[in-house]
């Protein structure tokens, strides 16, 4: 069987793709789970690297749970209800864990439906772009269960109390143009230009400093938790940081001398 998630670098930028295009990129697999999971804590101890791409292989980018196994009650949604809990726990509620401590920016390039559990894998993404056919849905009031991995703590950041109430209590799909709309994506364009829109975006984020990108993305994250006077302070000790660095030196440099930075992550 081939890997479950394919791991590309090109230069400064990685591309992650979903590789499971049989169960349209279903993530509740044990497997699964520790491929995403190693493949993020591949690029987070890579210096090299600056940006992400994930997308999914095939017509979908994730369809969340593994529908087959719920109907037959196997991997994740075996056993009693105190063993499902654990299921979850050290299973698929591991991925928004690593994302929470993925310092490295992640772009997802949404190639179609993004389901359940595949929807809430797009939210734990820093930026997303939708290719036209794009699908969002918090589809599991449809089976009959409720957000298992973040999704009631992600999509309300992403669209709002309203709307995310909205998605969740219907389970009711929205294509590309109404998530722009709400802000669940930064654009939509045509499927056949989404995944070098995404990889251009991501080759201009990693343009910038490493060191800097993983500083930026931090202090986004905690200001979600953290009072303004706290963020200030956290974020006066990180410029403390930035400041002396060879390649805030070097960016000012080449402002100077007009030309491209040449950062090395000193």
């Amino acid at each position: 069987m081939s890997d479950p998630v394919l791991y590309e670098q090109d230069g400064h930028v990685v591309t992650m793709t979903l590789n499971r295009p049989e169960t349209r990129n279903a993530i509740t697999e044990m497997e699964v789970v520790d491929a995403i999971i190693a493949s993020l804590e591949r690029a987070q101890g890579d210096m090299s690297v600056r940006a992400i791409v994930l997308t999914g292989a095939g017509p979908a980018f994730s369809s969340g749970g593994n529908i087959k196994h719920m109907r037959d009650e196997v991997g994740t949604f075996s056993g009693n209800s105190a063993q499902i809990r654990e299921n979850y726990r050290r299973g698929i509620q591991r991925i928004p864990r690593a994302f929470h401590e993925l310092d490295v920016p992640c772009i997802a390039a949404v190639n179609g439906p993004a389901h359940g559990a595949g929807c809430d894998l797009a939210l734990m993404c820093d930026i997303r772009i939708a290719g036209e056919s794009a699908l969002f849905a918090e589809s599991f009031a449809k089976v009959g269960i409720i957000p298992g991995d973040g999704g009631a703590w992600l999509l309300p950041r992403a669209v709002g109390l309203s709307r995310a109430n909205e998605m969740i209590f219907t389970g009711r799909a929205i294509d590309a143009k109404r998530a722009a709309e709400w802000g669940l994506v930064s654009s939509v364009v045509p499927d056949a230009q989404l995944m070098e829109t995404a990889l251009t975006l991501a080759r201009e984020i990693a343009g910038n400093a490493p060191d800097i990108l993983r500083m930026s993305k931090r202090l986004v994250r905690e200001g979600q938790r953290m009072d303004l006077p706290s963020l200030l302070e956290l974020s006066a000790a990180f410029q403390g940081i930035a400041h002396r660095t060879a390649d805030h030196r070097e960016a000012i440099a080449a402002t100077f001398e007009r030309r491209a930075p040449n950062y090395t992550g000193a």
